[in-house]
């Protein structure tokens, strides 16, 4: 018969131990766990955000009651939007841009845990986060004095501005990347800015507006030389990732095509086709571009040697596309000389929106609303030929036209509409009637600018009021404005 040996006392104490946490464990089966359900994770905690930003997203450490997640949810101000889930996660989409200039802060209290099919459980602990929005801030082309033909940025919430571009060049065109923090802009040399010649090289500077603290305004990097060709017209994909780019070979007209450059530190740029017309536009794909042809618009790759993708006859031109391009708004010339914007869809639809006996300069869908915003220009009654240009509204819902404002002495202008869709820039220039000089700024058309000023339109209540908003005169004075995104 084995003897039995006596146990040590280390061995005692981890018995004992297993016996209490087996109680324990006992205890937690039979009354539950009462630990309550949290906000395990926000995808905005703290961030800024912007019109580019569509959705965020709250993950929980439980499987939750989403009836009661989505009648106590808060967001102040208010920020509309659709709710959907995906097991843990609660994605909330925004209906429109957020307020820029704007502290959002966001609060989810009594909503429960769900238990079994239909079951209540514990109520959430109480979650309160916040996140901000960009100040409201653009860019122009400053007129006067040290300012002159040089990028200026300047920031509205704080009324601060701050000169971008050195004084040794004079801007002819710019885009932002879609950031913010960089500008793409093509420059030429003073001495060498003359009508007729295309000196330009294309440049990018930083705003300031980055993560990186250590990123100043100001730092200009050149993107690309004009040894060999002349740069022409070009557009900025909305990825910020390509650069489409009109090239004319030195020395022989004939060799004009349209290029792509792929990268901005090491700049190696690939021919798309050759003897692109008119103005082209890349598509918020980022992969095409419309490109207008003799009868139509072509829709093309931004990858070289790929096949035309589609083509749409008739229009001229493709003025804006809708923020998930599914819409955009070509223009038409039609046979009484007469022009028209059309809505075109990707699901085939074409309507005919508006109609002047003068001229569209441009056109911009609102990001809140279904509308579409359009400078142009419209004849005066009377039997002398005169136009005058005007601001209208078009309602794609009940198609209604309705117009802002009229500016009776202008022709060439230019409008950017903010990325929260509450406010419209537009230039006011003034040129000069003598031709072109050696230092003359000079407009799209090539006449010598003179002045400029830039006014701003608050649209916030457009489309629920008849009354036309006030245009403010601001003291900055310059052309071709953009806001920052």
């Amino acid at each position: 018969m084995r003897k039995l040996t006596r146990l040590e006392p280390i061995d005692s104490a981890a018995v004992s131990l297993m016996l209490l946490l087996s109680l324990a464990i006992g205890f937690l089966l039979l009354g539950g766990d009462r630990s309550l359900p949290k906000v395990r994770d926000f995808s905005w905690q703290n961030k800024q955000v912007g019109a580019r930003d569509t959705a965020f997203i709250l993950t929980f450490s439980r499987p939750m009651d989403r009836a009661s997640v989505e009648a106590n949810l808060h967001v102040e101000p208010a920020l509309p939007g659709k709710i959907s889930w995906s097991g843990r996660r609660m994605v909330y989409t925004l209906i429109a841009p957020p307020q820029y200039d704007r502290t959002y802060k966001i609060e989810l209290q009594k909503a429960r845990e769900k238990i079994g099919f239909d079951k209540q459980g514990n109520a959430i602990a109480p979650f309160a986060s916040q996140f901000s929005t960009p100040d409201r801030a653009f860019v122009y082309t400053g007129t006067e004095a040290a300012e002159k033909g040089r990028l200026i940025l300047y920031n509205l919430t704080r009324k601060q501005k701050i000169i971008l571009s050195p004084e040794n060049l004079v801007v002819k065109d710019y885009r932002i990347y879609p950031a913010g923090d960089r500008i793409l802009f093509s420059a030429s040399e003073w001495s060498k800015y003359k009508p007729g010649l295309y000196e330009q090289s294309l440049y990018a500077v930083t705003t300031g507006r980055s993560s990186d603290p250590a990123q100043k305004p100001g730092s200009i990097q050149q993107i690309l030389g004009n040894q060999d060709y002349e740069n022409l017209k070009f557009d900025l994909s909305p990825d910020g990732k390509a650069i489409a780019i009109q090239r004319a070979k030195r020395g022989n007209a004939e060799d004009i095509g349209l290029w792509v450059v792929r990268s901005s530190t090491s700049p190696i740029p690939q021919r798309l086709l050759s003897r692109p017309a008119g103005e082209f536009a890349i598509a918020p794909d980022s992969a095409t571009f419309a490109n207008p042809q003799a009868d139509g618009i072509a829709i093309l790759s931004l990858t070289p040697n790929v096949k035309p993708l589609e083509f749409i006859p008739s229009f001229r031109r493709v003025f804006s596309f809708s923020p998930d391009g599914r819409e955009s708004a070509m223009l038409k010339y039609n046979s009484d000389f007469t022009q028209s914007i059309f809505l075109v869809t990707n699901q085939g639809l074409q309507k005919e929106l508006i109609r002047t006996a003068g001229e569209f300069l441009n056109c911009q869908f609102d990001p809140r609303n279904p509308q579409l915003y359009c400078l142009l220009t419209r004849r005066k009654p009377g039997k002398d030929f005169s136009e005058q240009l005007t601001l209208e509204a078009i309602n794609l819902q009940t198609f209604q036209v309705k117009s802002l404002l009229v500016l009776p002495d202008q022709v060439e202008t230019k409008m950017s509409l903010s990325p929260d869709g509450l406010e419209l820039l537009l230039d006011r220039i003034v040129t000069k009637k003598s031709e072109p000089v050696p230092g003359d700024l000079r407009t799209d058309g090539g006449s010598a600018i003179a002045s400029s000023t830039l006014i701003l339109l608050n649209l916030k209540n457009v489309p629920a009021s008849n009354n036309s908003p006030s245009p403010e005169e601001l003291t900055l004075k310059g052309f071709r404005p953009r806001w920052l995104p």
